[in-house]
């Protein structure tokens, strides 16, 4: 594990050390090179299903997945960020680096943390980069509103959590990730312990976000400069799925009874966002309020507690991150021509740009879950395990599919199809760097096709 975390710390010095010219090359290279080796992270677990076990940290089926989804998306962010921030004064170029760094490093360590608390000050101390990054970086004057919207949404709904964990440290004696699921059942069914089981999961449903307290979602992504906007969407959002299915395997006999509300209410937003997208006229808006459609589904897989939709929730979880990463790097490449999201302002930007109109069809494919994407095996086992807990929820899928088509459709066809505006003359070529870009997202996504079982998560075991 330090063979990851030291050398991502020492980007930071790296950064401030390096000569101006150098400083984005070098931490590119240097965080490509820490992401290529942690795909070690990756090989079949012993029998006990954890490795790398030390006294903080180990990596199992579930979080190393997720580990590898962190440490792939630094080098992303910053090629994505390059000539954004161009025009910055050097030392602002590497402050901001240095802050995408640290959301790293936190993010490691969440994910690897074997004991809930640790896990717990972790999954807070990453909102400190991210909030940083939108306040001071992002592109519009609402930005201030943007992180105050995402900092006390997210505080609001982590002061339970913390409150609920220190009761159950008292009752158990141990928050250890190893050894909590050999814990007696503690939960009555009372009116206190439902408190107390809503108080676990209310942190983990405003992180992913549940619809109902998605509200903070869409203006932190439409704020936030392209960094910001990719890990929102890649990895801070799969912190809420993440920490549910560590947690609801102490609050096993209550949740059959407790989770239907936030099943359907999850299902229910799947439909409601995805319309909402077919009448958005911002750009990343629409990318945003797709997340949490998408996240819709991972809540719903996640809270019927079968092993497929633990597997297809998983799957999504990381199929969406390259994926919807890959959509507002798009997104960003089409801002810092047009200078404008508004997508009647600027369409048909296939007659200037064809190569950056293929990126944009696969990633819109990849959206919509066409087969043979992993995007579609998620879908597909979420579906079927809701299915099989109850057969209504094919009526909400299956519309929340149709529509999730749609505006995957609308999205490409609004800005990639029909005649050049006049307005829009002379603008500048896609370069190499923004084809790397698109290939380090989409090729792990076409690759994961041939080897699935490497993100399935406890079924492999």
């Amino acid at each position: 594990m330090l063979k990851i975390l030291l050398p991502t710390l020492m980007l930071i010095p790296v950064a401030w050390l390096s000569p101006s010219k150098w400083a984005w090359q070098s931490t590119t290279l240097n965080s490509l090179l820490i992401a290529t080796v942690s795909l070690l992270w990756m090989k079949k677990p012993d029998s006990t299903g954890w490795t790398n076990l030390s006294f903080l940290m180990g990596t199992d089926p579930l979080s190393s997945p997720l580990l590898v989804l962190s440490c792939w998306l630094l080098p992303l962010m910053i090629l994505a960020s390059q000539n954004h921030m161009m025009s910055e004064p050097a030392h602002r170029q590497r402050l901001y680096i240095s802050l995408m760094v640290a959301l790293q490093f936190f993010l490691i360590l969440a994910f690897s943390a074997t004991e809930i608390i640790m896990f717990y000050i972790m999954f807070e101390a990453t909102l400190l980069p991210t909030l940083f990054l939108i306040t001071r970086w992002g592109n519009q004057a609402e930005r201030l509103n943007a992180g105050t919207y995402f900092l006390f949404y997210t505080l609001a709904g982590s002061l339970p959590l913390l409150v609920a964990l220190l009761l159950l440290q008292n009752t158990t004696g141990s928050l250890s990730m190893l050894t909590l699921h050999y814990a007696e059942p503690l939960l009555a069914p009372t009116y206190t312990n439902g408190f107390w089981w809503a108080a676990c999961l209310v942190a983990f449903l405003v992180k992913m976000p549940l619809y109902g307290v998605h509200l903070w979602l869409p203006k932190a992504h439409v704020e936030a400069p392209v960094a910001g906007s990719m890990v929102l969407a890649a990895v801070l959002l799969k912190l809420g799925g993440y920490g549910m299915m560590r947690i609801l395997v102490v609050l096993e006999p209550l949740t059959k009874e407790l989770a239907y509300p936030f099943i359907i209410l999850a299902l229910w937003g799947v439909i409601m966002t995805g319309s909402i997208c077919l009448r958005q006229t911002d750009l990343k808006s629409l990318i945003a309020y797709s997340s949490v459609s998408h996240m819709g589904l991972v809540v719903g897989g996640i809270l019927i507690q079968t092993p497929w939709g633990f597997t297809g929730a998983l799957i999504l979880m990381i199929a969406h991150g390259l994926t919807s990463s890959a959509l507002f790097c798009l997104a960003n490449t089409n801002y810092e021509r047009t200078h404008s999201r508004t997508m009647i302002l600027a369409r048909g930007l296939q007659m200037a740009l064809p190569l950056m109109a293929a990126w944009w069809f696969i990633a819109s494919l990849a959206n919509l879950a066409l087969p043979p994407l992993p995007n579609l095996m998620a879908e597909l086992m979420i579906i079927t395990s809701l299915f099989n807990w109850s057969w209504w929820t094919l009526a909400l899928t299956g519309a929340g599919t149709l529509i999730t088509a749609g505006y995957s459709l609308y999205m490409f066809l609004m800005t990639q199809r029909g005649p050049l505006p006049a307005h829009i003359i002379a603008l500048p070529p896609s370069y190499s760097r923004e084809h790397l870009l698109m290939t380090l997202h989409l090729l792990p996504l076409l690759i994961l096709i041939a080897k699935p079982d490497l993100i399935w998560g406890w079924l492999n075991c």
